[in-house]
């Protein structure tokens, strides 16, 4: 499995934007993202560098691979 790369908030929602993902609000730093097609909520704190748990955990709330995510980037 590839390691995870060390990214933005902003450059996460970007890239899961890509995959139709469109942010419904915000609440402070966090910005949650929603997906109609399959009816996905994805919560993305807009932090300059996302810690390795929460990009491993927005990735599964988004049900992306690593590669896959890396791709989009």
């Amino acid at each position: 499995m590839p390691r995870l790369p060390v990214v933005s908030g902003r450059k996460v929602i970007s890239a899961l934007s890509k995959i139709g993902f469109v942010m419904v609000r915000q609440r402070g730093s966090h910005v949650t993202l929603y997906r109609q097609s399959d009816d996905r909520l994805t919560p993305v704190p807009l932090h300059d560098e996302q810690d390795g748990g929460t990009l491993k955990s927005i990735l599964m709330d988004a049900g992306l691979t690593v590669q896959e995510f890396m791709n989009l980037l």
